[in-house]
């Protein structure tokens, strides 16, 4: 394959056969050229995690979607997201969008995403439309997730953005600074920091806490009006609502959280009658199933552009509500991919759109120079840490889906070897690049899976009823069929530990058949020696998660992931989301 047909390729996936003449695999050598439509463009990313560099990514292969959300996008994986898009296998839509064939594709199509490139591609997608013409918006977790973003407390992401033009973003992960770090990084940045429902508590108010609107007691600005082109979007920020739930809220306790749609109803239509707004978007960091439901609850909003489950899906959502529909979104993570919304507004109104979704592609585009210059600088201090060489995978190693990925089997049993333990636990976090067979993992890829400000790790004595109840919370959070009572995340992952899951089932009846790997039961009177990372509450006492792992990956040199922890799963062998799953289907 030439580079002429290559790039023809690659256009049929970054339009993600959106666009009028397109045919699937064929299409185009504009890659990044589509014509422009309508008198406005919203550009998007977000869930980047601090990845200043390109890398590989691998999509789920298990995201099971459960009640309404049951076989509708995000819950579509490997063949059935392509299917649905209209997409073939050994595509570069397949690459991008699934984990189908992906060290093939990856080592096809190459790495994704970097901010020199990201810089590259906004500028030009900007300049199609011509200045003023355009918004950029980051939908958050951009200060969290690399080892640089991490020593630097997110500042090497605040100057990125703004070199990148980002204009408004929101947060979660940004959350896991100390306030006092939040409300610093928030004065370097350049753009708009918005959170609607976002407040500084009662007492602190009292105390002189700093607050965006004491009367109100937002905490940050909550909306804003630009003028793009000849026409007023508002802009309403959404951080994550379960911060203090999820992260610990001993770094922000100031401030509380949550979804409060009946306040985003109120300030929309505040907002539709006072501003008199052309259009109004909600910049989220809901999750795309909340997201959903959002969108059905609370009317006058015309798109969502969401983030913090990091899916990537080509085609927006239409819900409808009570006063019309709403376009809902998902850019995606890592760096990956840039929405392209562009939008024909009218007088108080958008009469149509056109939505593309870009995958980065590093290997098609430009580094701008400027911006590459400052990554190397940023970088430059911390080589010698960042490129240690730690052992070498034998097989690919990737974190993302609703069980324990390879790079997560890897963690936990580290947990337990250099912790004597019998048993571990890692969080399911979804930020995390994949390493291929044959690269070195070096400590910057470590990083990545780590790189957060509670990484301390502990082994403790834990019942067996304790470890049931554990892993029922966390399925309950994963799979409850309201959104609103799911927080992000996927499911524990576990080391030495076995088990049987029913995400269809209800709380405390998802989890039976604990057995340990040399097949006793789990005993819920018996003390277990538990090895663990990453409490939400008080800091635990042992030393940081990297460091544990580091020691074991140079002792072990080659990594091979042997066996992998997953459940045996029932009532979920129809699931779309669900596909080439490695455990055993009931």
């Amino acid at each position: 394959m030439d580079r002429r047909d290559f790039i023809w390729l690659m256009s049929c996936a970054a339009s993600a056969g959106l666009l009028p003449g397109c045919t699937r695999g064929l299409m185009r050598e504009d890659v990044y050229e589509a014509p422009s439509f309508g008198n406005a463009r919203l550009l998007h990313f977000t869930d980047c995690h601090a990845q200043l560099m390109p890398v590989y990514f691998r999509e789920p292969n298990v995201n099971i979607g459960v009640a309404g959300a049951r076989g509708r996008p995000p819950h579509l994986v490997g063949q059935h997201l392509l299917d649905h898009i209209g997409a073939s296998v050994g595509s570069s839509d397949a690459y991008a969008f699934t984990y189908l064939d992906f060290v093939a594709a990856a080592e096809q199509f190459g790495k994704v995403g970097g901010f020199a490139y990201l810089k590259t591609l906004i500028d030009s997608q900007r300049a199609q439309v011509g200045d003023g013409n355009s918004l950029l918006l980051d939908g958050g977790d951009t200060w969290q997730g690399s080892a640089t973003a991490l020593w630097t407390r997110g500042q090497d992401m605040v100057e990125a953005c703004n070199m990148l033009g980002v204009d408004i973003m929101t947060g979660h992960w940004e959350f896991t600074y100390r306030d006092e770090e939040v409300l610093q990084n928030i004065q370097r940045f350049n753009g708009e920091f918005l959170a609607q429902n976002v407040r500084v508590t009662e007492d602190a108010l009292f105390d002189g806490a700093s607050a965006y609107d004491e009367d109100s007691g937002h905490a940050f600005k909550p909306y804003t009006i630009r003028e793009v082109g000849e026409r007023r979007i508002a802009v309403i920020g959404q951080a994550f609502p379960y911060t203090p739930i999820a992260n610990p809220s001993r770094f922000i306790p100031d401030w509380t959280f949550g979804i409060r749609d009946d306040d985003m109803q109120e300030l929309v239509d505040s907002i539709r009658e006072d501003e008199k707004p052309d259009a109004v978007i909600v910049l989220s960091h809901n999750g795309m199933d909340v997201d959903v439901k959002m969108a059905s609850r609370v009317s006058g909003v015309d798109a969502i552009l969401g983030g913090h489950t990091h899916d990537g899906v080509p085609q927006p959502l239409v819900i409808e509500n009570a006063r019309g529909k709403t376009l809902v979104t998902n850019a995606g993570s890592n760096g990956k991919y840039l929405a392209v919304l562009d939008l024909d507004i009218g007088v108080g109104k958008v009469n149509d759109y056109r939505y593309r979704l870009l995958p980065v592609f590093s290997n098609l585009l430009t580094a701008d120079a400027e911006m590459q210059a400052y990554i190397d600088g940023v970088r430059r201090p911390h080589l010698a840490k960042l490129e240690e060489p730690l052992a070498v995978a034998d097989s690919l190693l990737y974190r993302r889906g609703n069980f324990n990925g390879t790079f997560d089997q890897v963690i936990c049993d580290a947990m337990i070897e250099v912790g004597d333990a019998e048993i571990s636990l890692s969080p399911g976090f979804r930020w995390g690049t994949s390493v291929l067979p044959g690269d070195t993992i070096t400590m910057e890829r470590l990083m990545d899976q780590t790189a957060m400000t509670y990484p301390e790790t502990y082994v403790r004595e834990m019942s067996g009823a304790e470890i049931k109840i554990i892993l029922e919370s966390v399925a309950d959070n994963l799979f409850h069929t309201d959104p609103y009572y799911q927080q992000g995340g996927d499911m524990v992952r576990l080391g030495g530990l076995n088990y049987s899951c029913d995400p269809m089932a209800s709380m405390d009846s998802r989890i039976t058949d604990l057995t340990l790997d040399d097949g006793r039961s789990l005993d819920a009177t018996k003390n277990y020696k538990v090895a663990g990372w990453a409490t939400v509450g008080a800091e635990s006492p042992g030393p940081p998660i990297w460091d544990v792992v580091a020691e074991y990956l140079r002792e072990k040199k080659t990594i091979t992931v042997d066996k992998v922890n997953t459940p045996v799963l029932k009532n979920v062998a129809n699931n779309a989301g669900l596909a080439d799953y490695s455990g055993l289907l009931e």
